[in-house]
């Protein structure tokens, strides 16, 4: 097996997804919250305090291996307190079912019934984010692919024994990964993974999802104006009390820097990104993001942002944009209309970059 190099500037990351590193900074009476994902970067400048009898509220808590935040306006100490609680529970309640690192998780006892012709009975929770997937993979071509997870456990490995797979190995995981082998039974909410090998991975949506779960909960409690990062992607609901958006600048972090910033609510924002992790192998850089279709990360260097209407959405996009790259990803983003995206790539040395944030 070939020798590569790795360079990991990071000291745990996920593999289909880059954590984000959160610093706190006060000035002239805000809170700056500064979130480096992967690139680029987005800051959200929040009030420090309360407006009316709205009092600003933040906890955090680690969950699905990423830092949770949320900030909540609230007239409360207690309801406050009461919504994070339920929201931490109920983030956690979806680790539990959804995680591909927890041995007896619901995904894998799923997993370990592929190829035996056997229908599973799951809970709501899982069908109702492979429906989700299943849909987005069929919209974006298969860009977005939650069977991926054959191709993602092989990555891992060489990652981590720095070594490039053998070409025999990626074919023999490829032949495992399609979206189309997971069938769905809505009435009795069954699954049946109709290919052996196969192994669900939601790394690419999972956060997303629970944020959005989580935002239920915290309505649901009588809060409207929320947010979540859920390491580093975002959750927005509605403003803060006084304001019509909440304020987010991203910027590309490229050196040659550009920036938007953006007044939003009730929204996801999602970034994926190869900047702290890959593999060089003969003079070639991959990507810890793979490719479903070939097993191979990502040959060029892609940095996405997407805005859609909500977190499962966005996270499943940023990952399709940046599998997808710039032209396949102007036509596949026709099927989203609300969704904007901004997303560069080198090929060659040369830059390239497409914008439709505004």
């Amino acid at each position: 097996m070939p020798k590569v190099r790795m360079r990991n500037a990071l000291k745990k990351v996920s593999f289909t997804r880059l954590f984000a590193k959160l610093k706190i900074r006060r000035h002239q009476h805000k809170a700056i919250f500064f979130y480096c994902i992967s690139l680029p970067w987005i800051l959200i400048y929040l009030p420090s305090v309360g407006y009316g009898q709205a009092k600003r509220y933040k906890f955090q808590k680690m969950l699905m291996g990423s830092p949770f935040q949320l900030v909540l306006y609230s007239s409360s100490d207690s309801v406050a307190q009461e919504a994070a609680r339920k929201a931490f529970v109920r983030i956690e309640q979806l680790n539990e079912r959804l995680s591909d690192y927890r041995d007896g998780s619901e995904i894998n006892r799923l997993s370990a019934t592929a190829g035996k012709k056997e229908w599973m009975a799951v809970s709501d929770d899982l069908f109702r984010i492979l429906e989700i997937s299943r849909k987005i993979s069929r919209q974006t071509q298969g860009a977005f692919d939650v069977t991926v997870g054959p191709v993602v456990q092989l990555w891992r490995r060489a990652l981590r024994r720095n070594h490039f797979p053998e070409p025999q190995e990626l074919e023999n995981v490829r032949k495992a990964v399609n979206y189309k082998y997971i069938r769905l039974r809505k009435r009795n909410r069954q699954v049946m993974l109709t290919k052996p090998s196969m192994r669900l991975d939601v790394g690419g949506i999972g956060k997303g999802f629970a944020a959005d779960e989580a935002l239920k909960i915290i309505k649901q409690e009588g809060i409207s104006s929320a947010l979540i990062d859920a390491g580093g992607d975002l959750t927005l609901a509605d403003p803060p009390p006084g304001k019509t958006g909440w304020t987010v600048e991203i910027t590309s972090g490229n050196g040659r820097d550009s920036t938007a910033i953006l007044l939003l609510a009730n929204v996801g924002v999602a970034t994926s990104g190869a900047t702290y992790r890959y593999l060089e192998h003969e003079g070639k850089r991959y990507s810890h993001i793979v490719n479903p279709k070939t097993g191979v990360g990502l040959r060029f260097h892609v940095r996405t942002t997407v805005v859609a209407p909500n977190g499962t959405l966005a996270d499943a996009l940023a990952t399709a944009c940046s599998v997808a790259g710039i032209q396949k990803s102007k036509k596949m983003l026709r099927r989203f209309p609300e969704a904007k995206v901004w997303l560069l790539e080198i090929r060659d040395g040369k830059q390239e970059e497409w914008k439709s944030i505004p």
